[in-house]
């Protein structure tokens, strides 16, 4: 009999027993690999690093990657349908698809940190109020983002513009009565809440401080030339409605 078929051949490791640091150096490289390629197909490629490490990651950690994966590839697909539905394909750029290397990175970073906490404290990932709490977060968060978009319609960018177009209007109606960014106050529960339902104490953290630090940079930044364009009327709306932002004027 070929031992290349034996089962009961113990020259070759089992995938049960391979050295956690062989599974971790992959994922290090994958993730590295990863931030140099850009786009879904990098995403994707994190993924495909877990499943040729061949991790005994169980039925719980398949469930939560699955939904993670789920979660980002609906996200990212829907932002660039809408994108094109109202500016036109020919307007819309892969930009659209809100997916930077240091975005990459960071969605990476969670990937490993789950690899690493789900081999060595399994115990940490089966907090299901924590996880299913999370996806609530996720679809909250796709809530507030998408009716942001469908208020705002032709006036909804993914970029800050600083030239005034004749079809740019003041949006107060809808969701945007209630805060002045519905867009990024969305993807900030949004982003937050992928950490939480991968029970990721280390990236929820490093997400919340990352995303609120680069929020409250932009929002300031944006306003800036929201007050060129609208003037008054952009003044007085911004001082009666909050941002979005915890603690962004």
């Amino acid at each position: 009999m070929s031992s290349h078929n034996n089962p009961l051949d113990r020259s070759r490791p089992h995938p049960l027993h391979r050295n956690p640091n062989e599974t971790l150096i992959a994922l290090r490289s994958s993730a590295a690999a990863a931030e140099e390629e850009g786009g879904i197909r990098a995403l994707l490629s994190t993924f495909g690093a877990l499943m040729a490490a061949e991790i005994p990651i169980g039925r719980v950690a398949l469930r939560h990657l699955v939904r993670f994966l789920a979660a980002v590839l609906y996200f990212h697909s829907s932002e660039y349908a809408l994108a094109v539905a109202f500016h036109g394909r020919s307007n819309v750029s892969p930009a659209s698809l809100l997916i930077s290397k240091q975005y990459i990175a960071a969605m990476s970073c969670a990937v490993l940190e789950y690899v690493i906490e789900i081999l060595l404290f399994p115990s940490l990932k089966e907090y299901w109020w924590v996880s299913n709490f999370g996806i609530v977060m996720i679809i909250v968060g796709e809530i507030i983002r998408k009716a942001a978009v469908l208020t705002a319609g032709r006036s909804f960018t993914h970029t800050i513009r600083i030239y005034y177009e004749d079809h740019h209007e003041l949006i107060t109606h809808g969701i945007y009565r209630f805060m002045r960014h519905p867009g990024y106050c969305g993807f900030f529960i949004w982003a937050t809440g992928t950490q939480v339902m991968l029970c990721n104490p280390v990236c929820f953290i490093a997400f919340v401080l990352v995303l609120w630090r680069f929020f409250s940079r932009r929002i300031p930044y944006e306003e800036y030339f929201l007050r060129q364009f609208f003037g008054r009327q952009y003044v007085e709306y911004a001082h009666r409605v909050p941002s979005g932002i915890p603690f962004v004027r």
